[in-house]
């Protein structure tokens, strides 16, 4: 049976803290259950919760166990529709999707560059420049991302030489010292000079547990992988 949610604390029994998990739960602790454009289910059988979903607009994240129900959930699309569907590569349904690696980093690695400044809280406006998130529209973003970290599950960083951004990152998702990294970006005449890794490295510590993050099969492995990250599983998003 899947049904929604009218109270947080139904999301309790959930233990999981996979980098889906954190995007619904960050999310729901963000916005509760009183917004029209934010819901929230939940899969369960014989008394046991087996997948937790967010709906942002309408867009979903799904997290699973390994006792999920897949036909009920495709079911349950067919009827509901959806923009898109973020979730691992366990769940099936005859939809066209992009892929990609997960991957975490538990490491804690603290790195310095001389002349170079970490910006914890900068402005929003100039971040969403720097990072160009081409079609997005800045107004929904801003308000979204302000009200993540007014309620401490989103921060965003910014690494500044001579007061100009030089590299970015977001973690668009925190929650119970597990973080989601967006966002991640170098200035182009910058690259291979080491920012990147610094800023990276050091929002890694920002957080006592673990860092997840979704990337692109065939992009920056070896990058990550330097800093601590290692792949743990496939990304799927369904259109």
């Amino acid at each position: 049976m899947i049904e929604k949610i009218d109270d947080i604390t139904q999301f309790d029994c959930w233990e999981q803290r996979d980098l889906f998990s954190v995007r619904i739960l960050a999310l729901l602790k963000s916005y509760g259950v009183g917004y029209n454009f934010a819901s929230y289910y939940r899969q369960v059988i014989d008394g046991k919760v087996t997948a937790i979903l967010s709906r942002l607009d309408n867009d979903y994240t799904m997290a699973l166990t390994d006792d999920f129900d897949n036909g009920e959930l495709v079911h349950f699309f067919c009827i509901t529709g959806y923009g898109t569907i973020l979730c691992d590569d366990r769940f099936r349904m005859g939809s066209r999707y992009e892929e990609g690696a997960v991957m975490c980093c538990r490491k804690k690695i603290e790195s310095a560059m001389q002349g170079a400044v970490i910006d914890e809280y900068p402005k929003l406006m100039d971040l969403f420049n720097f990072v160009d998130y081409n079609n997005q529209d800045f107004k929904s973003w801003y308000v979204d991302i302000s009200h993540r970290v007014r309620h401490g599950t989103a921060k965003a960083y910014t690494l500044n030489v001579n007061d100009s951004i030089i590299s970015s990152g977001i973690l668009s998702s925190i929650y119970d010292n597990c973080a989601v990294l967006t966002a991640v970006r170098t200035a182009d005449e910058m690259r291979g000079m080491g920012y990147g890794s610094c800023l990276v490295s050091n929002i890694c510590c920002d957080i006592k547990g673990t860092v997840f993050l979704m990337r692109d099969m065939e992009l920056n492995e070896n990058f990550y992988k330097r800093l601590g990250f290692e792949n743990i599983g496939l990304w799927r998003m369904y259109r």
